[in-house]
Protein backbone atom coordinates (compact mmCIF):
# COMPACT_ATOMS: atom_id res chain seq x y z
CA UNK A 1 0.00 0.00 0.00
CA UNK A 2 1.39 3.42 -0.97
CA UNK A 3 2.47 5.79 1.78
CA UNK A 4 0.42 8.92 2.31
CA UNK A 5 1.95 12.40 2.41
CA UNK A 6 2.08 13.72 5.98
CA UNK A 7 0.72 17.13 4.99
CA UNK A 8 -2.96 18.04 5.31
CA UNK A 9 -2.90 19.95 2.01
CA UNK A 10 -2.22 16.70 0.20
CA UNK A 11 -4.21 14.34 2.39
CA UNK A 12 -4.93 11.12 0.58
CA UNK A 13 -2.35 11.64 -2.15
CA UNK A 14 -0.31 8.49 -2.76
CA UNK A 15 3.44 8.67 -3.16
CA UNK A 16 3.01 7.50 -6.75
CA UNK A 17 0.99 10.68 -7.38
CA UNK A 18 3.63 13.06 -6.02
CA UNK A 19 4.13 15.75 -8.65
CA UNK A 20 5.76 19.18 -8.76
CA UNK A 21 2.75 20.55 -10.63
CA UNK A 22 0.46 19.57 -7.77
CA UNK A 23 2.74 21.09 -5.14
CA UNK A 24 2.84 24.35 -7.07
CA UNK A 25 -0.86 24.60 -7.91
CA UNK A 26 -1.20 27.79 -5.86
CA UNK A 27 1.84 29.27 -7.61
CA UNK A 28 0.20 28.62 -10.98
CA UNK A 29 -2.98 30.30 -9.77
CA UNK A 30 -0.93 33.35 -8.76
CA UNK A 31 0.68 33.41 -12.18
CA UNK A 32 -2.72 33.45 -13.87
CA UNK A 33 -4.23 36.04 -11.54
CA UNK A 34 -1.29 38.42 -11.94
CA UNK A 35 -1.11 37.93 -15.71
CA UNK A 36 2.49 36.80 -15.84
CA UNK A 37 1.89 35.98 -19.49
CA UNK A 38 2.51 39.71 -20.05
CA UNK A 39 5.93 39.60 -18.37
CA UNK A 40 9.34 38.22 -19.22
CA UNK A 41 10.44 36.44 -16.03
CA UNK A 42 13.99 35.22 -15.43
CA UNK A 43 14.92 33.26 -12.31
CA UNK A 44 18.64 33.78 -11.72
CA UNK A 45 18.94 31.38 -8.77
CA UNK A 46 17.32 27.98 -9.15
CA UNK A 47 18.65 24.62 -8.08
CA UNK A 48 18.53 21.04 -9.09
CA UNK A 49 19.64 18.12 -6.98
CA UNK A 50 22.58 16.88 -9.01
CA UNK A 51 23.21 14.08 -6.52
CA UNK A 52 20.19 12.30 -7.97
CA UNK A 53 22.17 12.11 -11.22
CA UNK A 54 25.54 11.20 -9.70
CA UNK A 55 25.79 7.93 -11.59
CA UNK A 56 25.53 9.85 -14.84
CA UNK A 57 27.78 12.71 -13.72
CA UNK A 58 30.70 10.51 -12.68
CA UNK A 59 30.87 9.14 -16.22
CA UNK A 60 32.01 12.62 -17.28
CA UNK A 61 35.20 12.49 -15.19
CA UNK A 62 38.05 12.99 -17.64
CA UNK A 63 40.72 11.46 -15.41
CA UNK A 64 40.19 7.67 -15.52
CA UNK A 65 41.59 7.19 -12.01
CA UNK A 66 39.32 9.82 -10.48
CA UNK A 67 36.40 8.40 -12.47
CA UNK A 68 36.99 4.95 -11.06
CA UNK A 69 37.44 6.32 -7.55
CA UNK A 70 34.19 8.28 -7.84
CA UNK A 71 32.25 5.30 -9.15
CA UNK A 72 33.57 3.10 -6.38
CA UNK A 73 32.76 5.74 -3.76
CA UNK A 74 29.12 6.23 -4.63
CA UNK A 75 28.49 2.52 -5.20
CA UNK A 76 24.75 2.04 -5.12
CA UNK A 77 24.12 5.29 -3.29
CA UNK A 78 22.58 8.05 -5.42
CA UNK A 79 21.53 10.65 -2.85
CA UNK A 80 23.15 12.89 -0.27
CA UNK A 81 26.34 13.08 -2.30
CA UNK A 82 26.86 9.32 -2.21
CA UNK A 83 29.97 9.79 -0.09
CA UNK A 84 31.51 11.88 -2.86
CA UNK A 85 30.35 15.38 -1.89
CA UNK A 86 30.89 16.71 1.66
CA UNK A 87 27.73 16.62 3.75
CA UNK A 88 25.96 19.53 5.38
CA UNK A 89 24.44 19.48 8.84
CA UNK A 90 21.05 21.15 8.67
CA UNK A 91 17.32 20.75 8.50
CA UNK A 92 16.39 22.12 5.10
CA UNK A 93 13.41 19.77 4.90
CA UNK A 94 11.96 21.00 8.21
CA UNK A 95 12.35 17.51 9.72
CA UNK A 96 10.45 15.92 6.84
CA UNK A 97 7.60 18.42 6.69
CA UNK A 98 8.72 19.85 3.32
CA UNK A 99 7.65 16.92 1.17
CA UNK A 100 9.35 18.07 -2.03
CA UNK A 101 12.63 17.05 -0.40
CA UNK A 102 11.77 13.62 0.91
CA UNK A 103 9.49 12.51 -1.94
CA UNK A 104 10.98 14.13 -5.03
CA UNK A 105 12.59 10.83 -6.02
CA UNK A 106 9.12 9.33 -6.25
CA UNK A 107 7.98 11.78 -8.92
CA UNK A 108 7.35 10.15 -12.28
CA UNK A 109 8.95 11.53 -15.43
CA UNK A 110 8.52 10.37 -19.05
CA UNK A 111 10.96 7.76 -20.36
CA UNK A 112 13.62 8.99 -22.75
CA UNK A 113 13.81 12.43 -21.12
CA UNK A 114 16.50 13.80 -18.81
CA UNK A 115 14.84 13.83 -15.40
CA UNK A 116 16.44 17.10 -14.27
CA UNK A 117 15.04 18.85 -17.32
CA UNK A 118 11.49 17.57 -16.86
CA UNK A 119 11.36 18.61 -13.20
CA UNK A 120 12.72 22.05 -14.07
CA UNK A 121 10.13 22.54 -16.82
CA UNK A 122 7.33 21.68 -14.39
CA UNK A 123 8.23 24.23 -11.73
CA UNK A 124 9.12 26.90 -14.30
CA UNK A 125 5.74 26.61 -15.99
CA UNK A 126 3.87 26.64 -12.69
CA UNK A 127 5.60 29.85 -11.56
CA UNK A 128 5.46 31.51 -14.96
CA UNK A 129 9.26 31.57 -15.31
CA UNK A 130 10.54 31.91 -18.87
CA UNK A 131 14.26 31.31 -18.28
CA UNK A 132 16.01 29.79 -15.27
CA UNK A 133 19.68 29.91 -14.31
CA UNK A 134 20.37 26.42 -13.02
CA UNK A 135 23.19 25.34 -10.75
CA UNK A 136 23.92 22.62 -8.21
CA UNK A 137 22.75 22.20 -4.63
CA UNK A 138 24.78 19.65 -2.60
CA UNK A 139 27.84 20.72 -4.60
CA UNK A 140 27.61 24.12 -2.89
CA UNK A 141 29.59 22.35 -0.15
CA UNK A 142 32.20 21.04 -2.58
CA UNK A 143 34.70 23.66 -1.45
CA UNK A 144 35.11 21.67 1.77
CA UNK A 145 36.35 18.56 -0.05
CA UNK A 146 39.82 17.80 1.34
CA UNK A 147 41.20 16.66 -2.04
CA UNK A 148 41.69 19.57 -4.43
CA UNK A 149 41.99 17.30 -7.47
CA UNK A 150 38.68 15.62 -6.60
CA UNK A 151 36.96 18.96 -6.06
CA UNK A 152 38.12 20.14 -9.48
CA UNK A 153 37.33 16.77 -11.06
CA UNK A 154 33.76 16.74 -9.73
CA UNK A 155 33.25 20.34 -10.81
CA UNK A 156 34.41 19.65 -14.34
CA UNK A 157 32.37 16.46 -14.61
CA UNK A 158 29.29 18.30 -13.40
CA UNK A 159 29.81 21.17 -15.84
CA UNK A 160 30.20 18.72 -18.71
CA UNK A 161 27.00 16.93 -17.66
CA UNK A 162 25.08 20.22 -17.66
CA UNK A 163 26.51 21.41 -20.98
CA UNK A 164 26.14 18.10 -22.80
CA UNK A 165 22.96 16.66 -21.28
CA UNK A 166 20.75 19.39 -19.82
CA UNK A 167 21.26 22.56 -21.85
CA UNK A 168 20.79 21.02 -25.33
CA UNK A 169 17.45 19.52 -24.27
CA UNK A 170 15.83 22.74 -23.02
CA UNK A 171 16.90 26.20 -24.24
CA UNK A 172 14.83 27.83 -21.45
CA UNK A 173 17.40 26.49 -18.98
CA UNK A 174 20.65 28.42 -18.79
CA UNK A 175 23.65 27.69 -16.60
CA UNK A 176 26.03 29.41 -14.25
CA UNK A 177 28.77 26.80 -14.23
CA UNK A 178 30.68 25.90 -11.08
CA UNK A 179 34.19 27.28 -10.51
CA UNK A 180 36.44 25.44 -7.99
CA UNK A 181 38.08 28.49 -6.42
CA UNK A 182 40.64 26.36 -4.56
CA UNK A 183 42.20 25.50 -7.94
CA UNK A 184 42.78 28.76 -9.89
CA UNK A 185 44.24 26.98 -12.90
CA UNK A 186 41.22 24.71 -13.11
CA UNK A 187 38.98 27.80 -12.91
CA UNK A 188 40.76 29.45 -15.80
CA UNK A 189 40.62 26.31 -17.92
CA UNK A 190 36.93 25.89 -17.06
CA UNK A 191 36.11 29.33 -18.42
CA UNK A 192 38.24 28.81 -21.53
CA UNK A 193 36.66 25.43 -22.27
CA UNK A 194 33.00 26.11 -21.49
CA UNK A 195 32.38 29.83 -21.99
CA UNK A 196 31.31 29.47 -25.62
CA UNK A 197 28.99 26.52 -25.06
CA UNK A 198 25.33 27.23 -25.87
CA UNK A 199 23.32 28.03 -22.76
CA UNK A 200 26.26 29.10 -20.58
CA UNK A 201 25.51 32.56 -19.16
CA UNK A 202 28.32 32.82 -16.64
CA UNK A 203 30.11 31.11 -13.78
CA UNK A 204 29.48 30.71 -10.09
CA UNK A 205 31.74 30.54 -7.04
CA UNK A 206 30.47 29.01 -3.83
CA UNK A 207 30.87 31.70 -1.20
CA UNK A 208 31.65 29.24 1.60
CA UNK A 209 35.20 28.80 0.34
CA UNK A 210 38.11 30.42 2.19
CA UNK A 211 40.18 31.49 -0.81
CA UNK A 212 40.95 35.23 -1.02
CA UNK A 213 38.98 36.53 -3.99
CA UNK A 214 41.84 38.96 -4.63
CA UNK A 215 44.41 36.16 -5.02
CA UNK A 216 46.59 37.01 -8.02
CA UNK A 217 46.19 33.47 -9.31
CA UNK A 218 42.50 34.22 -10.02
CA UNK A 219 43.11 37.42 -11.98
CA UNK A 220 43.33 35.81 -15.40
CA UNK A 221 40.01 34.05 -14.79
CA UNK A 222 38.35 37.39 -14.02
CA UNK A 223 39.97 38.94 -17.06
CA UNK A 224 38.71 36.12 -19.27
CA UNK A 225 35.16 36.52 -17.95
CA UNK A 226 35.27 40.28 -18.43
CA UNK A 227 36.55 39.98 -21.98
CA UNK A 228 33.79 37.52 -22.86
CA UNK A 229 31.06 39.59 -21.22
CA UNK A 230 30.09 36.76 -18.86
CA UNK A 231 28.82 37.22 -15.32
CA UNK A 232 30.54 36.05 -12.14
CA UNK A 233 28.27 35.10 -9.25
CA UNK A 234 29.17 34.56 -5.61
CA UNK A 235 26.53 32.25 -4.16
CA UNK A 236 25.90 32.46 -0.43
CA UNK A 237 25.88 29.43 1.84
CA UNK A 238 26.49 28.30 5.37
CA UNK A 239 28.61 25.71 7.11
CA UNK A 240 27.56 24.96 10.64
CA UNK A 241 30.92 23.42 11.59
CA UNK A 242 32.93 26.45 10.52
CA UNK A 243 34.60 28.09 13.52
CA UNK A 244 32.48 31.23 13.35
CA UNK A 245 29.26 29.24 13.75
CA UNK A 246 30.15 26.48 16.20
CA UNK A 247 28.51 28.30 19.09
CA UNK A 248 25.11 28.09 17.38
CA UNK A 249 22.89 25.32 18.70
CA UNK A 250 20.02 25.89 16.24
CA UNK A 251 19.86 25.56 12.47
CA UNK A 252 18.02 28.88 12.18
CA UNK A 253 20.99 30.73 13.67
CA UNK A 254 23.61 29.16 11.40
CA UNK A 255 21.36 29.66 8.38
CA UNK A 256 20.44 33.28 9.18
CA UNK A 257 24.03 34.40 9.56
CA UNK A 258 25.90 31.96 7.33
CA UNK A 259 24.30 32.89 4.03
CA UNK A 260 25.17 36.52 4.64
CA UNK A 261 28.55 36.17 6.34
CA UNK A 262 30.58 34.61 3.54
CA UNK A 263 29.36 37.06 0.91
CA UNK A 264 30.14 39.92 3.29
CA UNK A 265 33.71 38.64 3.61
CA UNK A 266 34.24 38.24 -0.12
CA UNK A 267 32.56 41.51 -1.07
CA UNK A 268 34.75 43.38 1.43
CA UNK A 269 37.91 41.84 -0.01
CA UNK A 270 36.67 42.48 -3.54
CA UNK A 271 36.22 46.18 -2.89
CA UNK A 272 39.14 47.09 -0.62
CA UNK A 273 41.54 45.36 -3.02
CA UNK A 274 40.29 47.45 -5.90
CA UNK A 275 38.77 44.68 -8.01
CA UNK A 276 36.05 46.97 -9.42
CA UNK A 277 38.78 49.24 -10.77
CA UNK A 278 40.86 46.38 -12.13
CA UNK A 279 37.84 44.79 -13.86
CA UNK A 280 35.35 47.63 -14.38
CA UNK A 281 33.28 45.77 -16.99
CA UNK A 282 33.02 42.47 -15.10
CA UNK A 283 29.41 41.86 -14.07
CA UNK A 284 29.52 40.66 -10.45
CA UNK A 285 26.44 39.21 -8.71
CA UNK A 286 25.95 38.46 -5.02
CA UNK A 287 23.41 35.68 -4.64
CA UNK A 288 21.16 34.16 -1.99
CA UNK A 289 22.08 36.49 0.85
CA UNK A 290 18.92 38.56 0.88
CA UNK A 291 19.16 42.35 0.82
CA UNK A 292 19.22 43.63 4.41
CA UNK A 293 23.00 43.28 4.71
CA UNK A 294 23.80 45.54 1.76
CA UNK A 295 22.94 48.95 3.30
CA UNK A 296 24.85 47.90 6.44
CA UNK A 297 27.94 47.09 4.38
CA UNK A 298 27.66 50.29 2.39
CA UNK A 299 27.67 52.38 5.54
CA UNK A 300 30.30 50.31 7.32
CA UNK A 301 32.78 50.27 4.45
CA UNK A 302 32.27 53.95 3.62
CA UNK A 303 32.95 54.88 7.22
CA UNK A 304 36.15 52.82 7.37
CA UNK A 305 37.32 54.04 3.98
CA UNK A 306 36.99 57.71 4.86
CA UNK A 307 39.28 57.17 7.84
CA UNK A 308 41.80 54.81 6.19
CA UNK A 309 41.59 55.42 2.44
CA UNK A 310 45.37 55.04 2.21
CA UNK A 311 44.86 51.27 2.60
CA UNK A 312 42.73 51.16 -0.56
CA UNK A 313 44.91 53.04 -3.08
CA UNK A 314 43.11 51.62 -6.13
CA UNK A 315 39.71 53.01 -5.18
CA UNK A 316 38.58 56.22 -6.87
CA UNK A 317 35.22 56.53 -5.13
CA UNK A 318 33.39 55.33 -2.03
CA UNK A 319 32.83 51.59 -1.53
CA UNK A 320 29.06 52.15 -1.59
CA UNK A 321 29.33 53.63 -5.07
CA UNK A 322 30.98 50.47 -6.35
CA UNK A 323 28.36 48.38 -4.56
CA UNK A 324 25.58 50.26 -6.37
CA UNK A 325 27.11 49.14 -9.65
CA UNK A 326 27.07 45.47 -8.66
CA UNK A 327 24.11 43.11 -8.99
CA UNK A 328 22.14 41.28 -6.31
CA UNK A 329 19.65 38.43 -6.42
CA UNK A 330 16.46 38.99 -4.47
CA UNK A 331 16.08 35.77 -2.49
CA UNK A 332 15.51 35.45 0.41
CA UNK A 333 14.11 38.94 0.43
CA UNK A 334 13.54 40.14 3.97
CA UNK A 335 10.08 41.74 4.13
CA UNK A 336 9.74 43.76 7.37
CA UNK A 337 6.45 44.86 8.90
CA UNK A 338 7.40 48.39 7.94
CA UNK A 339 7.80 48.33 4.16
CA UNK A 340 9.55 51.69 4.24
CA UNK A 341 12.72 49.88 5.37
CA UNK A 342 12.61 47.62 2.31
CA UNK A 343 11.82 50.58 0.09
CA UNK A 344 14.88 52.39 1.41
CA UNK A 345 17.01 49.31 0.76
CA UNK A 346 15.77 49.19 -2.84
CA UNK A 347 16.66 52.86 -3.22
CA UNK A 348 20.16 52.39 -1.79
CA UNK A 349 21.06 49.51 -4.12
CA UNK A 350 19.47 51.02 -7.27
CA UNK A 351 17.17 48.01 -7.35
CA UNK A 352 15.38 49.08 -10.52
CA UNK A 353 18.54 48.40 -12.52
CA UNK A 354 20.65 46.18 -10.22
CA UNK A 355 18.26 43.69 -8.58
CA UNK A 356 17.56 40.30 -10.18
CA UNK A 357 14.60 38.12 -9.27
CA UNK A 358 15.46 34.70 -7.89
CA UNK A 359 13.27 31.92 -6.52
CA UNK A 360 15.86 29.56 -4.99
CA UNK A 361 13.42 26.77 -5.79
CA UNK A 362 13.07 24.05 -4.53
CA UNK A 363 14.50 25.13 -1.17
CA UNK A 364 12.24 25.50 1.85
CA UNK A 365 12.43 29.31 1.78
CA UNK A 366 11.92 29.89 -1.96
CA UNK A 367 10.26 33.07 -3.27
CA UNK A 368 7.61 33.23 -5.99
CA UNK A 369 7.62 36.09 -8.54
CA UNK A 370 4.79 37.64 -6.49
CA UNK A 371 7.42 38.57 -3.89
CA UNK A 372 8.47 41.30 -6.32
CA UNK A 373 5.23 41.77 -8.23
CA UNK A 374 3.19 42.59 -5.12
CA UNK A 375 5.47 45.31 -3.72
CA UNK A 376 3.31 48.45 -3.63
CA UNK A 377 6.18 50.94 -3.92
CA UNK A 378 7.49 49.61 -7.23
CA UNK A 379 6.39 51.04 -10.57
CA UNK A 380 5.26 48.71 -13.33
CA UNK A 381 8.54 49.24 -15.15
CA UNK A 382 10.57 48.54 -11.99
CA UNK A 383 8.70 45.25 -11.58
CA UNK A 384 9.41 44.34 -15.19
CA UNK A 385 13.08 45.19 -14.79
CA UNK A 386 13.60 43.18 -11.60
CA UNK A 387 11.56 40.19 -12.75
CA UNK A 388 13.39 39.80 -16.04
CA UNK A 389 14.68 42.80 -17.94
CA UNK A 390 17.72 43.35 -15.71
CA UNK A 391 18.70 39.70 -16.09
CA UNK A 392 18.26 39.92 -19.86
CA UNK A 393 20.81 42.74 -19.86
CA UNK A 394 23.26 41.05 -17.46
CA UNK A 395 23.19 37.68 -19.19
CA UNK A 396 22.76 38.90 -22.77
CA UNK A 397 19.42 37.11 -23.13
CA UNK A 398 17.16 37.60 -26.09
CA UNK A 399 13.72 38.79 -25.05
CA UNK A 400 11.17 36.45 -26.63
CA UNK A 401 8.45 37.79 -28.89
CA UNK A 402 5.93 35.84 -26.85
CA UNK A 403 5.70 34.24 -23.44
CA UNK A 404 7.76 31.05 -23.14
CA UNK A 405 6.35 29.62 -19.91
CA UNK A 406 3.21 27.56 -20.35
CA UNK A 407 1.29 28.47 -17.20
CA UNK A 408 -0.98 25.51 -16.37
CA UNK A 409 -4.71 26.09 -16.61
CA UNK A 410 -6.85 26.01 -13.47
Amino acid sequence: MAAVLPTSDFKGMAVEEFDTRTLLAHAARQARERHYEELFIVDVDSHHYETESLRDIVEYFEDPVLRQNAKATIGRRTTGGGGLIPGQIGNQDQFGRVTRYSLRQEEKTPPGRTRDVVLAQRWMDAMGVDIAMLFPTPMLQLSFHPQIEMQSGIARAYNRFVVERILPEEPRIRALLYLPAFDPEACYKMVRDFADKPGVSGFMVTATHQVPVHDNALMKTYAELEERGLALAFHGGFHWTDGAFRTHNRFIAAHALGFVFYNMVHLTNWIVNGMPERFPKLKVIWMESGLAWIPFMMQRLDNEYMMRSNECPLLKKLPSEYMREMYYSSQPMEVPNDLSALQQTFKMINAETQLLYSSDYPHWDFDLPSTIYDLPFLSKQAKRNILGENAARVFNLERPAQKLAKIPAA
